[in-house]
């Protein structure tokens, strides 16, 4: 009887076991998110860059939660200032980005091991002052220029394609008289394509790029100087060619303007090209061209976006692996052939598959290069000198300031709290 009552007992014993959850030494993937302004690319991320990843390292969960461009600064602040943040930080370049290192929101990255395949100047927008700090590993810059609709330009006949302001300037011209499509697409409710896609894309080549930018932080030349009001005064010329209503115009609507086929051209950078070949659209891009007429160009080749670390992360050192492999040559090919429009900074060659992409790094070769100018150093007080751009190309364009008004505000602006050394 004893002998049965035990294994009467066993036998219980292993039935409560088998209806009980059996534990597992498996872990549960660590859980990381991507802080970014590009809401545009989130299929992306989510479809090609992240299934790629995690392919390699199962044990890493990574989910991007982009806010919309213009909110996205204050957004960030708002989340790193509550600990409410995620993991890796996409970095604007410079002056915005440095100011979150600054204040101990981003962790430095000198030990990352796939810095090793960057050169100083794609470094240069995500380093401290005197170069000593590296807090986020560079993606990608944007070229700045024009997207045309293909179509548009046959069935009108346009076959040159401009390389000079004049020249522009008819083409549009030519559009507004035939009356079946608008010019230009691009609004100014959202302010910062003014400036964006606006001044500094037609500005560039008029203060002789980093010349006249290098000359603004030395204090050796001025905001309302003349290339400045030029600058301006080129946007307040294309009100007439912009849709009717463009001051209520958001930079998504005008997005979708010129997608349906209802304008021939965009103001822009790089970084719309896979947008609207999304769409379905046949598109070419050209760049400002000689703006000054002085038979040379220059581009805004802009260093745009890197990945940091957000110094509070509980999962810091996931996000490391995550990082150094963005610094990869698996992710810099990547990433280039899945964002059209975004040239990757590292090192390692990369084979664009865009022509379209590959047309606008073509400018490259013909004119010469400078980054936005507001982006480094001017920017670090109050006003904005970024921010106040956005408002005064607004504002001009939209007739409420001459160019000579925007200048001076802007030139104000920098004077309260500016002083080179």
């Amino acid at each position: 009887m004893k002998k049965k009552s035990l294994a009467l007992g066993a036998a219980g014993v292993m039935a409560l076991t088998a209806a009980m959850p059996i534990a597992t030494t498996a872990q549960d993937p660590v859980k990381l998110t991507i802080e970014s302004w590009r809401n545009d690319d989130l299929g992306i991320w989510e479809d090609v860059i992240i299934p790629a990843f995690e392919a390699q390292h199962p044990e890493i969960d990574v989910t991007f939660a982009p806010t919309p461009p213009a909110d996205y600064n204050a957004t960030l602040q708002t989340k790193l200032e509550g600990g409410t943040a995620g993991d890796l930080i996409t970095c604007r370049p410079f002056d915005a980005s440095l100011a979150l290192y600054d204040a101990g929101y981003l962790a430095s990255l000198n030990d990352l091991p796939g810095l090793a395949n960057f050169g100083d100047v794609a470094k240069s927008a995500w380093i401290t002052d005197d170069g000593s700090n590296v807090f986020c590993v560079p993606m990608a810059s944007v070229i700045h220029g024009f997207i045309y609709n293909k179509d548009i330009f046959e069935e009108l006949g346009i076959t040159q394609l401009p390389t000079t302001d004049e020249e522009l300037e008819a083409i549009l011209a030519q559009i507004k008289e035939d009356g079946r499509y608008t010019p230009l697409a691009m609004g100014t409710k959202d302010m910062w394509e003014s400036a964006t896609m606006g001044f500094q894309n037609v500005g560039a080549d008029l203060w002789q790029g980093e010349e006249g930018r290098k000359a603004l932080i030395a204090g050796e030349a001025k905001l309302t100087d003349q290339p400045y009001v030029d600058a301006l005064a080129e946007l307040a010329a294309w009100r007439d060619f912009l849709p009717e209503g463009f001051e209520g115009i958001s930079y998504p609507d005008a997005q979708q303007y010129f997608a349906t086929g209802q304008a021939a051209v965009y103001p822009a950078g790089s970084w719309d090209i896979a947008f609207f070949e999304g769409q379905g659209l046949d598109i070419g891009f050209f760049g400002p061209g000689d703006v000054d007429g002085d038979g040379d160009c220059v581009i805004s080749d802009h260093t745009d976006i890197a990945l940091g670390l957000n110094a509070a992360s509980p999962n810091a050192e996931a996000a490391k692996t995550f990082l150094d492999w963005v610094a990869s040559a698996e992710f810099a090919s990547l990433y280039s052939n899945s964002l059209p429009g975004f040239f990757s900074l590292s090192n390692e060659p990369v084979t664009l598959e865009d022509p379209v992409a590959q047309e606008a790094l073509d400018l490259r070769a013909t004119c010469d290069s400078t980054i936005r100018n507001s982006y480094q150093i001017l920017s670090r007080g109050t006003p904005n000198l970024e921010n106040e751009l956005w408002a005064v190309s607004a504002a001009v364009i939209n007739g409420t300031l001459t160019p000579e008004e925007g200048a001076a505000r802007l030139q104000e602006g920098l004077d309260s709290w500016y002083a080179a050394d």
